[in-house]
């Protein structure tokens, strides 16, 4: 029986919906796992339509079952100022039901981000995020110096989480060593999931 990691990310370029589907690749490289990719919606100051209840492209919108039902979570969202973008923010700002009844305590966890540039806060963004899984309970995964193209990357990549220097314009294509380190990040985080379920 398979257990489902879920890749929650926000993506407004497609950059970090790209790393979002390089770590499902990964976690679906452990045998027994299987990757369920959804997005948080956009938001808006003044807000004159609501959502439709489908994105137009890309992953379905996440539900509060998806958090429920994940053996781990990897998040994921563009850097904003040095900080996660404020649609996932506003998301996580609203799980405080599934803190108060401790449904993500326990799980595994990672995080990912892509940036413009190279010193565009990639890591306080991959921080930023770890502090509301850290305040559910979740246990971080990161990349460990094990990983060769952590120490042989030119762009992204970090201890923290994977990530990916898009480029000012945009128009920088993912990585080799980004790609390795992603999917590196899902084969981790996917075979910690397992593990705890085992051991269950």
């Amino acid at each position: 029986m398979s257990q489902d990691i879920l890749v929650l990310y926000y993506s407004r370029s497609g950059h970090t919906a790209q790393l979002a589907r390089l770590i499902a690749r990964g976690v679906e490289e452990i045998p027994g796992m299987r990757a369920r990719l959804r997005q948080v919606p956009p938001v808006a100051p003044v807000t004159e339509v609501a959502q439709p209840p489908e994105p137009d492209e890309g992953a379905p919108y996440v539900t509060r079952d998806d958090l429920a039902a994940c053996a781990g979570l990897a998040l994921g969202s563009p850097t904003r100022f040095g900080n996660m973008a404020a649609p996932l923010k506003y998301f996580l700002d609203s799980t405080g039901a599934e803190w108060a009844s401790g449904v993500l305590a326990g799980k595994p966890a990672a995080v990912f981000t892509a940036t413009s540039t190279m010193h565009g806060g990639q890591e306080s963004t991959l921080l930023s995020m770890a502090l509301p899984l850290l305040h559910h309970g979740m246990l971080l995964v990161g990349l460990p110096y094990t990983e060769p193209a952590l120490t042989a990357t030119q762009s992204g990549g970090t201890p923290y989480g994977a990530s990916h220097v898009a480029g000012a314009k945009g128009d920088n294509a993912i990585s080799e060593h980004e790609r390795d380190l992603a999917r590196a990040l899902g084969r981790r985080l996917a075979d910690v999931a397992r593990r705890l379920g085992s051991a269950a």
